[in-house]
């Protein structure tokens, strides 16, 4: 059994720049960046490497010790989390100001943790601020490293420090997994459902709506498979979005809708189908991925109601026919099991390739009579993609569109995954193409 890599925990109050020093860190923009306090508030987790040393880095959310509100006793609640596994911890303070109480408060519980503890004094980035650093060594750590995450200053220095003691490992190929973005409004249990299918408190769930900024992610090992499952953050209407932080969640969301291979649209079955769960599961049918839609807190509503609900389902997101539809409870568990089979139902269906020869058989089969089918061919997977070589120029109509669509889910399957349909005109060879169900 290969030993766990060792983990480096990035800690430190709000603002002092750990979403930056993380992703310098890690060579990935995976934590949000930004001016306003308190963006991030999960654990985020990262893989890094240096020197022929592979490390696991997790960036927590800003910490105030003795901050008593939900949110940020939450946050420190995650934090300690990663405490337990930390090989390294490195308490980053902001060096452009005095050292403050909070950062005294932090010092301390660390130190009391009895694991190694390195100081990092951040925005250092001038002699006269690295000068300044002399004055941090009243936190009573004695490793203290000046930097600039942002300009990647000093952090040679550090990491150097940091894995001094980590053992040498060679690159692993990586290995396959299919990775699944949660998404949907604000408050509708995402992060419930990613703590049951990790099975660990791995997000902050709170009644609070939109406690989850950041994406966060978690590798879940299922029978053979990994699944790396992306919560993402809360996507609000656009004229909801006024806080800086909001609005990157928001584009973040997007951009792990577009990684993913498959994507669980969640709908909270006490409030039905609302007009901005159109909306979010637009951006992953235009993206082409595979989609289930979970509607959860199925335990709230009485089951003689499920059919009327699915029916709503199907009313409001027509759009979204081809997506199976599931009903489950993030905080009970019920129906969360059986989604493993269907996650990797849909990831095959996404990327399933059908031979000319199959297509052939397929075209022979059809009665179309609204233009001459001479042939089809599957020009790309994810989503699955059709050229049709037909005798006239221009689209198909959409009823037309639809009824091709149909006939191929019907003889090939592709559940739960968009299929594109494009048509263009067969160039003249003499020959004569007969019309499909003439």
């Amino acid at each position: 059994m290969m030993e766990r890599i060792p983990t480096i925990v990035i800690v430190g109050r709000p603002n002092v720049g750990k979403s930056t020093l993380f992703n310098r860190i890690t060579g990935q923009r995976r934590a949000i960046v930004g001016d306003e306090p308190g963006i991030t508030r999960d654990r985020i987790h990262g893989q890094g490497r240096y020197d022929g040393k592979s490390f696991e880095v997790i960036d927590t959310g800003g910490i105030v010790v003795n901050d008593a509100e939900y949110i940020p006793s939450q946050i420190l609640k995650q934090a300690q989390v990663a405490f337990d596994k930390a090989a390294q911890i490195i308490l980053l303070v902001d060096g452009r100001g005095e050292i403050a109480g909070p950062d005294r408060e932090l010092a301390q519980l660390l130190l009391r943790l009895g694991k190694p503890v390195t100081l990092a004094v951040n925005k250092a980035d001038t002699h006269a601020r690295e000068d300044l650093v002399n004055e941090f060594y009243g936190l009573g750590i004695g490793d203290v490293f000046p930097v600039s995450a942002e300009h990647g200053l000093g952090i040679d220095e550090l990491l150097g420090h940091v894995t001094a003691g980590f053992s040498e490992t060679a690159e692993e190929e990586p290995k396959e997994s299919i990775k699944v973005a949660i998404i949907g409004r604000p408050n509708v249990g995402k992060s419930t459902l990613l703590n049951t299918l990790t099975g660990e408190d791995r997000v902050i769930v709170s009644p609070v709506a939109g406690t989850t900024r950041d994406a966060v992610d978690a590798l879940v090992r299922h029978g053979e498979t990994d699944y790396v499952f992306v919560d993402t953050a809360g996507i609000r209407r656009k004229g909801k979005t006024k806080m800086m932080a909001e609005k990157l969640s928001v584009v973040m969301a997007r951009r792990h809708i577009r990684m993913a291979q498959v994507v669980l649209l969640l709908l909270d079955a006490t409030e039905g189908v609302l007009g901005l769960d159109a909306t979010i599961g637009g951006y992953a049918h235009e993206g082409g991925r595979g989609v289930i839609i979970c509607v959860n807190k199925w335990d709230a509503i009485p089951a003689a109601k499920k059919r009327d609900f699915e029916q709503q389902v199907r009313d409001e997101l027509k759009f979204l026919e081809y997506a199976p539809v599931v009903f489950l409870s993030g905080k009970t568990g019920q129906g969360v099991p059986e989604l493993f089979k269907l996650i990797r139902e849909v990831r095959d269906s996404t990327g399933k390739r059908i031979t000319t020869g199959e297509l052939n058989r397929f075209v022979e089969s059809l009665q179309f009579e609204e233009r001459k089918i001479y042939y089809i061919t599957q020009a790309s997977a994810r989503p699955p993609t059709f050229v049709l070589f037909t005798d006239r120029a221009g689209p198909l109509h959409f009823s037309h569109e639809r009824y091709l669509i149909n006939q191929l889910r019907r003889r090939f399957g592709f559940k739960g995954t968009p299929i594109v349909l494009k048509s263009k005109v067969k160039k003249k060879s003499g020959r004569h193409g007969r019309r499909i169900g003439a």
